[in-house]
């Protein structure tokens, strides 16, 4: 999967995966919703990176916008949108994280 890589992947990836590879997938993943010139997604990186960045966790980040399958499909509504599937079905989301508990709190949710 191309658009995807182990911790805290840096870049919004324009290339997404299909909504048959994501829900094929094995296993904890983190998939990331946004787009690089968003103000919101810009402000919450250093949470997003402070958390994930140790992981070993799968990170998926999608440039989401206007007709976009994959966002559409997990109803994406504001930017940055961060999803933790569990076995490829969404098990936790935060919107807009801004604090390194918020991404914390969301891994432990995912984990309970």
């Amino acid at each position: 999967m191309k658009a995807s890589t182990i911790g805290f992947k840096p870049d919004y990836e324009e290339d997404a995966p299909s909504v048959e590879d994501v829900t094929h997938l094995t296993g904890l993943a983190v998939i990331e919703f946004g787009a690089p010139w968003c103000t919101h997604c810009q402000g919450a990186q250093s949470a997003i990176r402070e958390i994930l960045e140790p992981t070993t966790m799968l990170h998926i980040k999608v440039f989401d916008g206007k007709g976009k399958r994959l966002g559409r499909h997990f109803k994406v509504k504001l930017w940055p949108t961060v999803i933790v599937l569990k076995d490829g079905v969404e098990v936790a989301r935060v919107v807009r994280p801004t604090e390194a508990h918020e991404v914390q709190d969301l891994l432990q949710a995912a984990n309970a």
